[in-house]
Formats: C-alpha cells, structure tokens, sequence
C-alpha cells in the first residue's frame, strides 16, 4: 500500500467538535487522502447511538446526553477512558463494516494481550470483553464509502456513569478498565499499543503518531 496510515494523539477534546472534525474530513476526503486514525479523550458524557431507547437512559443527571449518527445504543466516555476514531476508506481497503468491527476488536484483544489481560470478542454483541465484563465499545458510520466514529477502551477510569444506564443498551452488563485488572497500566503505552495495532489490522506499517490537528 502506497498510502500510510496518520495517527493524531489529540488529548482530551470535547465530543461535540470531533465529531464535526470527523463529518467535515469524511465529507470532503478524496481517494488520494491518507486514512488516519484520532486518539483522544472525552469529558464525561454519554452518547445514544441511531438506535438508542430512551429506556437505557436511567438516570444521566448532570452529565450531558449527545444524540449522535453511530450506530449503537447508549454508552458513556470520561477521562481515562482511550477513544480511537477510525477515517478509513473501506472501498480502498476493499473491507465491509463487519470488516472493520472485526479489526477494532482484534486490535483491541491484542493490545490487551500486551497488557497480561485476556479479552475476546462476542459475535451477537460487538465491543471486547473479559470474563463477561465488557471494557471496550464500538460504534461506527460509513459515508461515501468511509468510516468514522470507532471504538472506546476503558483504561483507567471512574466507571460509576455506566451505573446511570444500560450500556450498549444491555440491563445489568458490568463494564471493567484495564487498571483493574493490571495495575502497572500506562495510558500513554497503551496509547501507542492500540495505534500500532490498528495499523497491523488494517495492512499498514506502524505510524508515527502526530501530536494535535495537523
């Protein structure tokens, strides 16, 4: 592949500006435009996908809900929790979106692995889990052809919001992070683990990860 792939450690940016970033990029991209790849963080809020039920919304409080075009039911994203958004050209990869579902939760359950915890996907319910506790979702939009939105690890996290609701729309699914089960847990390695493990599922070399917008 002549292309590479771009990573953006971006920080902690608010939802409502990545997810204008991410629908502008993906409106005007051209086939010659690199994919790339968005890691960041939230401020606490909860998101309710295409298909979400008010119903799963049990008690959000003081923390926003944002009705967004992915799809998925509601979730919640925080501080310490690591999102990957994914601006991939599927019809240039020549891969579908159960393609791409598949290469978020290998990328996962290997960097997981990374990290001495054993994860695995679900085939009925997308995200990565252990032990039936579930500490990554995804949740995805294809336009014109190419992604956007992607995936959310919780690393090392206040998980009490997931309390509020049913997350992804399932009563009673307890959520998990990393630091709970692996206590030497490093964001920023995990950070560069996942960055590197995306690129390996979709076919590129490791990327060289870029700091801010541009």
């Amino acid at each position: 592949m002549n292309l590479n792939l771009i990573c953006r450690d971006l920080g902690v940016v608010a939802y409502e500006t990545t997810w204008e970033r991410m629908k502008a990029f993906t409106q005007v991209r051209s086939k010659e435009d690199q994919d790339e790849i968005w890691l960041l963080e939230h401020p606490s809020l909860f998101t309710q996908g295409q298909a979400g039920k008010e119903e799963h919304l049990l008690a959000p409080g003081d923390i926003p809900v944002i009705q967004v075009d992915r799809g998925g039911q509601v979730t919640y994203h925080g501080p310490g929790q690591l999102v990957a958004y994914v601006l991939i050209d599927l019809k240039r990869l020549g891969i579908g979106v159960r393609d791409l579902v598949s290469v978020l939760e290998n990328a996962i359950i290997e960097t997981l692995k990374l990290n001495s915890i054993e994860a695995y996907a679900k085939p009925d319910a997308p995200g990565v889990y252990v032990d039936e506790k579930k500490i990554a979702s995804l949740g995805l939009r294809v336009r014109r052809g190419c992604s956007f939105h992607g995936l959310a690890l919780n690393v090392d996290m206040d998980l009490s919001p997931f309390n509020r609701i049913n997350p992804c729309g399932y009563q009673g699914l307890q959520m998990v992070d990393m630091a709970q089960l692996n206590s030497q847990v490093d964001f920023s390695n995990v950070k560069v683990q996942l960055a590197n493990q995306l690129a390996e599922q979709l076919g590129y070399k490791h990327p060289t990860i870029q700091q801010g917008w541009k």
